[in-house]
């Protein structure tokens, strides 16, 4: 008689419930509420920082009559407005001054900063402190204290009025604001770094071309962006040392001008304001993200 073993066969494993259960609904439920809430103040802040640029740009493409309207967006987009604000007595000299004001000023600037900021962070020197207090110091002194002697100066013993001149001589001897971020900057870098290369014979200039001023490229990124804002940006200096010949004008102050003449073409005003915000909005874009890597690593280390 055969005996026939009988095995039971394993259960297969349960299917998983697919409802989630509350706990995890209400988890969810949090989650995308937050979601929403984060993004909708995002997007609400920035259409309030858009929207003006959007209307400023919509009302430079429409004609002159509908400038002059309630409208918000142009019957018909009138291109060669830009072409008239070009065209306008003055308007070409001032951009080439404001770039050349805001070129040279950020090079000069640039280029003297970097070995203060070097020997301030990276040297050990009696003083070295009290150096940083004036730098810090000279961040503290507005403009306007000093302009009469300034003015004096650069005016009547140098004969430099009517030139932008008396603004870009002083970039020469560099900017408190740009030692001080530089400094800032270069004290994040490693010290083994400098003396690895000081061992390996380089001098200071050596060491400070090869070594460090690669490493600074953030921090120098960001200290040239913030000297071209300025520079072009700048409507006191112009006003005081340029203001009595309008060939020496620059587009900050020159479009002050040139609303005055186009007082009732507001689109043409608009038009040539597009301009002047076009090349700072266009360089901020291509370096914004050195410029913001240079301002967050800066003030790392005391």
């Amino acid at each position: 008689m055969t005996t026939t073993t009988s095995r039971t066969r394993p259960e297969a494993n349960p299917t998983p419930d697919p409802t989630p259960s509350p706990a995890l609904r209400q988890a969810r439920r949090k989650a995308l509420l937050h979601w929403i809430a984060v993004h909708s103040l995002g997007v609400a802040a920035a259409l309030f920082f858009v929207l003006p640029f959007v209307f400023v740009f919509l009302t430079s493409l429409m004609s002159d009559e509908q400038a002059l309207t309630s409208d918000l967006t142009p019957n018909s987009w009138h291109w060669d407005n830009y072409v008239r604000v070009f065209q306008a007595e003055g308007f070409l000299t001032w951009w080439k001054n404001s770039l050349l004001y805001a070129g040279l000023g950020t090079l000069l600037v640039v280029v003297s900063s970097i070995p203060v900021a070097y020997a301030l962070a990276k040297f050990r020197f009696r003083g070295r402190h009290l150096s940083l207090l004036l730098v810090i110091s000279m961040m503290m002194l507005p403009p306007q204290v000093v302009i009469i002697p300034m003015y004096l100066f650069w005016a009547k013993q140098m004969d430099l009025s009517g030139t932008l001149w008396p603004l870009l001589i002083p970039m020469v001897f560099g900017d408190a604001f740009a030692v001080f971020l530089l400094r800032q900057f270069l004290l994040t870098i490693p010290n083994e770094y400098v003396e690895a290369a000081r061992i390996d014979g380089c001098g200071e200039f050596r060491t400070l071309i090869r070594i460090v001023i690669p490493m600074a490229k953030p921090g120098i990124a960001a200290v040239a962006l913030f000297q071209f804002f300025y520079c072009w940006n700048d409507y006191f200096g112009p006003q005081i040392y340029a203001s009595e010949n309008p060939g020496a004008w620059t587009l900050s102050y020159g479009l002050e001008s040139f609303k005055g003449a186009h007082h009732t073409d507001w689109n043409l005003t608009m038009a040539a304001t597009v301009l002047v915000m076009a090349p700072v909005i266009l360089v901020f874009f291509f370096a914004q993200k050195a410029f913001v890597e240079g301002v967050t690593l800066t003030g790392v280390k005391g």
